[in-house]
């Protein structure tokens, strides 16, 4: 459990962003790597934000189990992204009713700046396969997959 909640806090200290208060666009020099021990990593050093999910299965889960990319809008994906991770900061706030296993870190998602569809879907990906794997509902409907 001490190992997933490494994982998590990983994935949640996703995105280190610079602080930037205007909406901004992510340029398309992404660098996108999956590697067999199901580290997936998005980078980009202009911006200064880097995505990197480690969970044993995610990676297979989101190769046959989520739906393709394209499926959902962009902002169909960061309207989600925004429920699902602003629920998961208020519980990360409450220690004494939610695991610090789980919750281990606040996840920084500015909703003014623009992180491309790849983040937003693998971010919104990831919190399916977390409320899914790990029996939480952090808003509304979780589609079983």
């Amino acid at each position: 459990m001490k190992n997933k909640l490494y994982i998590l806090t990983l994935i949640l200290g996703l995105i280190l962003l610079s602080c930037a208060s205007q909406k901004t666009t992510i340029p398309q020099k992404e660098a996108l790597t999956s590697g067999s021990n199901d580290t997936i990593k998005i980078a980009n050093k202009d911006l200064e934000y880097e995505v990197i999910i480690i969970d044993p299965g995610f990676n297979m889960w989101l190769n046959s189990m989520a739906y393709p990319r394209g499926f959902y809008t962009q902002s169909y994906l960061e309207n989600k992204n925004r429920l699902y991770i602003s629920e998961w900061n208020n519980r990360f706030l409450q220690p004494q009713r939610y695991s610090r296993n789980l919750y281990e870190m606040t996840i920084d998602y500015d909703p003014n700046i623009d992180y491309g569809y790849e983040v937003n879907y693998l971010i919104y990906n990831y919190m399916i396969y977390f409320q899914n794997n790990y029996r939480q509902k952090l808003w509304g409907h979780v589609p079983l997959r």
